[in-house]
């Protein structure tokens, strides 16, 4: 996994170590979580399976518009 230096002010970073004893989870573990919430919030796919899902929807064939009540398809007539 390539790594990335990031900044983040004291007060933050307390609070992250914090949350990540509470939870009995790594450093990685919470920022792996907060960027894929990100990703998520602005409809960005964050693995193979998400994009197959969002390729899938917008592709999907929109429905045929239900008609609109008291109008009829005109009635065939039977000759005999």
């Amino acid at each position: 996994m390539p790594g990335k230096r990031i900044q983040v002010d004291q007060d933050t970073l307390v609070k992250l170590t914090d949350l990540g004893r509470r939870r009995m989870a790594p450093f990685q573990e919470l920022i792996d979580e907060a960027l894929a919430d990100l990703l998520k919030k602005h409809g960005v796919p964050i693995d193979l399976k998400d994009a197959l899902k969002k390729s899938a929807r917008s592709v999907e064939p929109q429905k045929p518009h239900p008609r609109k009540r008291g109008t009829r398809s005109p009635k065939k007539r039977h000759t005999r």
